[in-house]
C-alpha cells in the first residue's frame, strides 16, 4: 500500500492511499504520523476506510505531493553500502576501517529541512560543490528501545526514496574540525513520493534487503545504478543500533546512506569531475527506486553567504570589560 501526504485544492494538508492514478483521501486534519504507533492497527484501519469509504478522491497529477512525513521527529542517516564507503575512503587514501563492519554509524540530519518529492532545492549559501545522494529511507511505525535486529523489521511502517543533498565543499571544511556534517547536509533532504508499506516489498526480499533497482539521473543522463540488495547493514540492524540505549519513535526517518555509484562525489573520484560536474542551478535530479517510487527536483540558486563576523586579527586587543581567562599557574 502507498500512503501519500499532499495539499488539496484549498491548500490543506491531507493524507490518503494511492490507488492507480487516484488518491483516496481521509478526512482533513488526519496526518500519516497520527496513524502510526501501537501495534499497527490504526494504519490498517485507516487503509480500510480509505479503500472502502474514502471521504474524497483526488487525481494524483492534480495535487502537490508533500513528504509522507513532512515533520518527522528525527532523521538519522546511515552509511550502510560498502561500495560507496570503500570508494569514498580510497579517494582520500584510506583503507576501510574495521569498525565500519562492527558499527552501522549514522549522523542526525535536520527534521525541519525535509522537502517534497518534486520541490525545487536551493543551493545552500556559500556552497560550490552541490551533490545528490541516492538512498532509501525506512519510516518507523512503532516506538521501541534496545531492539533486537531480528525483531526490528516489525517496527518499520514503510519505505520512501530519499535524497540526502550534500554541499561537499562545506562538509569537507566542517569535518576537518572533527565535527559534522552540519551545514554541509542540513539544508535539504528530499523524501517521497509516498510511503510504501514494507509488506509490499517482501516478494523482492534478497540478502539483507530487497532486490530493487536504484537509479539516479541528472538532466536525463543516467548517473547511478545499484540494487538495494547490495546493502551491507540491514534496516533491522540499523533500527536496533539507533534504538540502543534510547528510543526510536513513530515517524522517525532512517536513511540507508548512499548506494554504490549513488553520488557525484563517488563518481568524480573514479571518472573525474569533468565527466561528473557538481550540480548547478537549472539541473534536474531524478532518483528512482523500483517498487518504491520516483522523485524529481530542480536545483535553483540560493541566498548569498552572510559573514558571521567582521574580519579581525588574532592579536587584536579585547574590548574594555570583555572577560579573559586567568593565566594558568605553574
Amino acid at each position: 500500500m502507498r500512503w501519500a501526504t499532499f495539499l488539496d485544492g484549498e491548500g490543506k494538508e491531507r493524507v490518503g492511499v494511492v490507488s492507480g492514478e487516484v488518491i483516496r483521501a481521509l478526512l482533513p486534519g488526519v496526518r500519516l504520523l497520527d496513524l502510526l504507533g501501537g501495534d499497527g492497527s490504526p494504519l490498517e484501519g485507516a487503509a480500510l476506510r480509505a479503500e472502502d469509504d474514502a471521504t474524497e478522491e483526488f487525481v494524483l497529477g492534480s495535487v502537490r505531493l508533500l513528504p509522507p512525513i513532512p515533520r518527522p521527529p528525527s532523521v538519522r542517516d546511515f552509511y550502510a553500502f560498502e561500495q560507496h564507503v570503500k570508494t569514498a575512503r580510497a579517494g582520500r587514501g584510506l583503507e576501510m576501517d574495521p569498525d565500519w563492519y562492527e558499527l552501522p554509524v549514522f549522523y542526525f540530519s535536520n527534521p525541519a529541512a525535509i522537502t517534497g518529492p518534486f520541490d525545487d532545492v536551493m543551493v545552500p549559501p556559500g556552497a560550490a560543490q552541490l551533490d545528490f545522494e541516492l538512498e532509501v529511507a525506512a519510516i518507523v511505525g512503532r516506538e521501541g528501545s534496545d531492539l533486537d535486529p531480528d525483531d526490528a523489521q516489525d517496527f518499520i511502517a514503510g519505505f520512501s526514496v530519499m535524497n540526502d543533498w550534500s554541499a561537499r565543499d562545506v562538509q569537507r571544511r566542517e569535518m576537518k574540525l572533527s565535527m559534522g556534517p552540519v551545514k554541509g547536509k542540513d539544508f535539504a533532504t528530499t523524501l517521497g513520493p509516498w510511503m510504501v508499506t514494507f509488506d509490499e516489498l517482501e516478494p523482492y526480499r534478497k540478502g539483507r534487503a530487497y532486490d530493487l533497482a536504484m537509479t539516479a539521473s541528472v538532466n536525463g543522463k543516467e548517473y547511478s545504478r545499484a540494487s538495494l540488495a547490495e546493502i551491507y547493514w540491514s534496516f533491522g540492524e540499523m533500527l536496533a543500533y539507533a534504538s540502543r540505549g534510547t528510543r526510536i519513535l513513530p515517524g522517525d526517518v532512517i536513511g540507508s546512506g548512499t548506494c554504490g555509484t549513488g553520488c557525484i562525489l563517488e563518481l568524480s573520484l573514479v571518472h573525474g569531475e569533468e565527466s561528473y560536474p557538481w550540480l548547478k542551478p537549472g539541473d534536474e535530479v531524478v532518483l528512482e527506486v523500483e517498487r518504491v517510487g520516483r522523485i524529481a527536483n530542480r536545483v535553483v540558486a540560493g541566498e548569498p553567504l552572510r559573514p558571521l563576523m567582521r574580519p579581525r586579527q588574532p592579536e587584536e586587543p579585547r574590548e574594555s570589560g570583555e572577560w579573559s581567562a586567568p593565566e594558568p599557574s605553574a
